[in-house]
């Protein structure tokens, strides 16, 4: 009997150990890839990432694939290689990042996506997405609103291998299709680059210089066609629609030059996705109930742009 006593209360023991060490152990190496800094809203998510993993006792290692999978595929090698506790991952392509995502999970690293999707289920433990399709809504009501109900308009369209492009683009159609006596005449991708933006305005203005309003996927875009916009001396006819709540596109809209941008929170939802990879570290569970977590956009226009505070927040 004494025997079995002392074998329950080493077992017993044993449970106890596994228990606080799966929920007090953390610190180590938080790997975070983003697409390219350069662009302010990549540069936040990045920046708030890595405070965000500082500031709970871990090493943080900020990278940048710039959309390129080759790269990115190399700095999870490198990730994997460093024996990243957590990897924090903005991907380069919804299906060109699966198996860079999959490498990682296989040697037993959790990996925590924000912005842009993969398009598998169940190999991130995370999916922290802005909610394009009502960001979408909101900005195409608000361009209506300004454009009027009749005129051509051109698009800028994002880069194709992102979800959010499509996700958005489709979103405007939703709205704008209602409105038949709007008619759009030019639709081009500019790959969420300002000087793409600026390009492919300038070619459009050249075939199509009567259009009255422009809906963009972000706010780059959006500031290169308005740069155009203004060497033509059309800005004042013309209504440009941003997304993503960029410092310059808020000043612009203050300028009155730009007539709104939807703000994605992504300085909430990268600090969420590091505080789920702590939360999954420590306990084996993120705290979420779902793999896939929208966060909801907020539209800016000159009414409340001064309530932004700081990059990519709108104080209540």
């Amino acid at each position: 009997m004494i025997s079995k006593i002392k074998m329950m209360i080493a077992s017993s023991l044993v449970l106890i150990s596994m228990f606080f060490s799966a929920t007090s152990v953390a610190g180590g190496l938080i790997s975070i890839i983003v697409n390219d800094p350069s662009n302010p809203y990549w540069f936040t998510e990045g920046e708030v990432a890595k405070e965000t993993a500082i500031k709970l006792g871990y090493e943080a290692n900020l990278s940048a694939h710039k959309g390129d999978t080759n790269t990115e595929s190399k700095l999870i090698d490198t990730a994997i290689i460093n024996k990243s506790v957590a990897i924090i991952l903005d991907p380069a392509n919804a299906d060109g990042s699966v198996g860079a995502v999959r490498k990682a999970v296989d040697k037993g690293i959790p990996v925590f996506i924000i912005n842009a999707e993969i398009n598998q289920a169940g190999l991130a433990k995370s999916q922290l997405v802005s909610n394009n399709a009502q960001g979408a809504a909101l900005g195409a009501l608000e361009w209506v609103q300004t454009v009027g109900e009749e005129g051509k308009y051109a698009e800028l369209f994002g880069a194709p291998s992102d979800n959010n492009a499509a996700t958005r683009s489709n979103g405007f159609e939703t709205i704008i299709t209602q409105y038949p006596d709007l008619e759009k005449v030019a639709k081009d991708v500019a790959n969420w680059d300002r000087t793409q933006g600026h390009n492919k305005m300038q070619s459009m203005l050249q075939s199509h210089p009567d259009i009255v309003g422009v809906i963009s996927g972000n706010d780059e875009m959006a500031l290169g066609a308005i740069a155009a916009l203004k060497q033509a001396g059309k800005l004042k006819d013309v209504v440009v629609g941003g997304f993503d709540g960029s410092p310059d596109a808020v000043d612009a809209v203050r300028a009155g030059e730009l007539a709104y941008t939807v703000l994605q929170p992504v300085a909430v939802f990268s600090e969420a996705a590091v505080r789920q990879a702590n939360s999954f570290i420590r306990t084996g569970k993120t705290g979420a109930d779902t793999e896939k977590q929208l966060f909801d956009c907020v539209l800016i226009t000159a009414e409340n742009a001064h309530q932004y505070i700081k990059p990519f927040v709108l104080s209540e």
